[in-house]
């Protein structure tokens, strides 16, 4: 007699459990489709314009973050070395090449929500095109690392994961044909604290 209203009760409790859980795992997952990614860099260029699907929207407004129009900036988020390792704080890294073409850049170590990573006032925790120092031919290198390094050196609290993201604006690369070919920055463990 109980057996029919059980299963229904079951059944809906499933389907709207698993309806839910669904969709607070896509709004976290990502910043929505359409992600591009270069090297160890991703970036989502249709979050933030007109055609972004609804979960791009959702993400945007439940993080209550401004991003940039389509004309004014792009953000790349790199959060695994190039062999699929996860960021650490524990490790040393270094960034160097060249970034896009763009007026500006911007560089800094975020947590898992994407808010810069404290730390002490006096020790570099970002760096941007006019103040990395270059080599000769342009190019740059950043240490990314808890010890202080020699040059550029980005610092990083004892926190346990991280990602680098870089922000371009005012560039070509952020149209949908500049993303085609562009260079950016490798990546590179040197070494960890535990091996």
């Amino acid at each position: 007699m109980f057996r029919v209203p059980f299963l229904i009760a079951v059944a809906l409790a499933i389907a709207f459990g698993g309806g839910i859980l669904s969709a607070i795992w896509a709004l976290q997952a990502s910043a929505g489709f359409g992600a591009i990614r270069l090297g160890v860099w991703h970036a989502f260029p249709e979050a933030q314009t007109a055609s972004a699907d609804p979960y791009a929207r959702s993400h945007r407004a439940r993080a209550g973050r401004l991003l940039y129009g389509s004309a004014e900036g792009l953000v790349f988020t790199a959060t695994e070395d190039p062999q699929g390792r996860r960021l650490n704080t524990g490790c040393t890294y270094r960034l160097h090449g060249r970034t896009p073409t763009a007026r500006t850049w911007t560089l800094y170590a975020a947590n898992a929500a994407g808010r810069p990573l404290p730390t002490p006032a006096a020790l570099p925790s970002s760096f941007n095109a006019r103040t990395v120092l270059r080599h000769q031919d342009g190019s740059f290198e950043i240490l990314v690392s808890p010890e202080p390094q020699p040059g550029n050196w980005l610092t990083l609290p004892q926190t346990g994961s991280f990602s680098l993201v870089l922000t371009l604006l005012d560039t070509p690369a952020a149209g949908s044909s500049g993303l085609i070919g562009l260079d950016m920055p490798e990546l590179e463990r040197i070494g960890c604290d535990n091996g």
